[in-house]
């Protein structure tokens, strides 16, 4: 298949892009990667008439230092993310994640703001934004705002985004002293997208869990972030037993739907498996490293 046929432009700023997405209305597309888009337009599930090229404002490629958070701007590439040491320090979670993105060559195009805009239900990015409650920063030709991960994926590759804003940067809170975290997935084959994923970090003082983020991807059209779960666990202690009745109350609390492929019984046991490992991974590093 080859994609229907489409206008082109490549601006030179940030100012140009927003006036010609506003100019081309729903017709238009933001590409940078493209290996989400790419694919939809080549199989004709994307029609867009006119795409704009974001690759030339590497202004949105910055990883930069912001308080207590870490801004990374949307064209910061997943292999950028993964291998940045600025990354792995202050934010590990969003380096594991990225880690395990496709293939290397996915990595080497694919961008955290075209993953985040995709909203693929299955994404390791889009899960890692809801975990770590990300800000969003969208801009347009007249107006800004910043939008909390939770509030700007609606359902599956749907989002709050509006059709004439793009993701100018994301912003993920550091993480503190006392702090580990761990990304599990499991796919069929290496480079597919997760069956389900579970993301967590751990922080324990004086040898009880004093604060946990807990999120699946997987069990439900949106990351899910599973707050509410871990509420009653913490003040624990973080032993195997603490990380087994934490798996054991995800495995309940879940509800994946059935489909052709993959039971939901076999995704809420994949889900308490992942959890499990993920939480044991975290509280290890911790007492490997007090």
């Amino acid at each position: 298949m080859k994609p229907a046929a489409f206008g082109y432009l490549r601006p030179t700023s940030i100012e140009e892009a927003l006036t010609q997405l506003a100019a081309g209305g729903a017709a238009a597309k933001l590409i940078a990667g493209g290996q989400s888009l790419g694919p939809m337009m080549n199989m004709r599930l994307a029609t867009p008439s006119q795409l704009i090229d974001l690759n030339d404002l590497t202004e949105l490629a910055c990883i930069r230092d912001a308080g207590e958070w870490l801004e990374i701007g949307a064209l910061a590439r997943h292999h950028q993310i993964a291998s940045s040491a600025v990354v792995q320090r202050d934010c590990p979670l969003l380096a594991q994640a990225a880690q395990t993105i496709g293939h290397y060559a996915i990595r080497q195009r694919g961008t955290l703001g075209g993953s985040l805009a995709h909203a693929d239900p299955a994404a390791q990015l889009p899960l890692v934004a809801v975990t770590l409650g990300a800000r969003l920063n969208l801009v347009s030709a007249s107006s800004r705002r910043s939008v909390p991960a939770h509030e700007f994926f609606l359902a599956a590759m749907t989002t709050a985004l509006e059709g004439d804003e793009l993701i100018a940067s994301i912003e993920f809170p550091k993480a503190v002293a006392g702090e580990a975290a761990s990304f599990k997935m499991f796919n069929r084959r290496h480079g597919d997208y997760a069956i389900v994923a579970a993301a967590t970090t751990v922080q324990v003082e004086d040898g009880k869990v004093k604060r946990v983020r807990l999120g699946l991807g997987g069990v439900a059209p949106m990351p899910r972030c599973l707050d509410e779960v871990i509420a009653p666990f913490l003040g624990g202690t973080p032993d195997e037993q603490w990380v087994a009745r934490v798996a054991a109350a995800v495995r309940q609390a879940v509800a994946p739907d059935d489909d052709t492929r993959i039971s939901a019984l076999y995704r809420r046991e994949l889900a308490q498996t992942l959890v499990a490992r993920a939480l044991a991974r975290a509280t290890g590093q911790l007492q490997d490293h007090p």
